[in-house]
């Protein structure tokens, strides 16, 4: 499906372009470049949306049937640039959603017979040929237009969010055809043989972008890089507030612990046997129960550290566990203060 609708807040509904359609518009946009580039374009083109009709005679003519009218015109585009006609002509799926569909019928005229042999999809006898001879896609640029060209016929792309690439091929020789090309730019795709026909296929941003840098979509790459700062974003500021939160439990479960041994002492009469620095640190936690170390340890006096008023309080926690396990009064013999 290549579109789908949503209700908009007056009761009226609106088509959403679905990921792949805006992945083609834009392809469809990319300028037209060098022969070479043009004839590897179409030679994808017609490989992944094209079917050859004998006429008899020796006649021969082929359809290209494609999802959208921005293809359709590029399609069009690519054939006249070489001097060769072609009718655009739309039909609805009988099926699914019955979206328009558009066709583009290239006569069977001794151009167009030649052009597509040295797009590589004929071969000498007006054979179809399943992949293209190595000169088509020779170089570098001739790749990219070659999975420009796939990715405009048979491309679907999901994304940004979990993204997911694949070119549906006829056949797994096919479909490996294009991996070894996407390998050639450095991009790794993956292919699954799925009995009547086969993929093409990468997932992840990184692989995934590095495909479409290739095949000119750079407005998509930078949407799948922003999305991945945007994810990177949201997981560093998630993993700071559970930090946050974290140690703020920590932190209240500690005071709460340090308030009881106060409690304790002063309820037993042992807070005013204690040295100063102690009984100081117990009465500060009693008067200000969610009070921070760093506060309490200013309230002191003289103002002291932040870790030595934890030394202190640990100190009165621990004298409570020893009167808990005593089930007496604590020793407080030679606390450290």
């Amino acid at each position: 499906m290549e579109a789908s609708a949503s209700r908009t807040s007056d009761g009226s509904w609106c088509s959403r372009v679905s990921a792949s359609e805006e992945l083609r518009n834009e392809l469809a946009h990319v300028a037209l470049g060098r022969d070479c580039d043009r004839l590897a374009e179409l030679s994808a083109l017609v490989h992944t949306t094209g079917s050859v009709h004998l006429r008899g005679r020796g006649d021969v003519s082929v359809h290209l049937d494609v999802a959208s009218a921005a293809v359709a015109r590029r399609g069009f585009r690519l054939l006249s640039g070489f001097g060769v006609s072609s009718e655009i002509r739309t039909y609805a799926r009988r099926a699914f959603d019955r979206s328009t569909r558009f066709q583009l019928h290239v006569g069977g005229g001794d151009r167009a017979l030649q052009l597509l042999h040295e797009a590589g999809v004929l071969d000498r006898r007006l054979a179809p040929l399943e992949v293209p001879p190595k000169r088509v896609v020779a170089r570098a640029c001739c790749r990219g237009a070659y999975l420009r060209g796939a990715l405009l016929g048979s491309g679907s792309f999901s994304g940004p969010r979990s993204p997911h690439l694949e070119i549906r091929r006829a056949s797994a020789e096919a479909a490996r055809f294009l991996a070894s090309l996407g390998a050639r730019e450095g991009a790794e795709l993956g292919v699954l043989d799925r009995g009547r026909h086969a993929i093409a296929y990468a997932k992840g941003a990184e692989p995934i972008a590095q495909i479409l840098a290739a095949a000119g979509a750079g407005g998509t790459v930078l949407g799948l890089e922003e999305q991945g700062v945007l994810g990177a974003t949201r997981g560093q500021a998630n993993r700071l507030a559970n930090a946050d939160h974290a140690n703020l439990v920590r932190t209240a479960r500690a005071a709460h612990v340090q308030l009881l041994a106060a409690r304790f002492l002063r309820d037993t009469g042992r807070l005013e046997g204690l040295p100063a620095p102690l009984r100081e640190i117990a009465v500060l936690r009693l008067d200000h129960p969610a009070l921070p170390l760093v506060e309490l340890a200013l309230r002191c006096d003289p103002p002291t550290t932040k870790a030595t008023a934890h030394r202190r309080l640990r100190t009165l926690v621990r004298l409570l566990d020893e009167g808990r396990a005593g089930g007496g009064a604590p020793r407080t013999s030679s606390p450290s203060g």
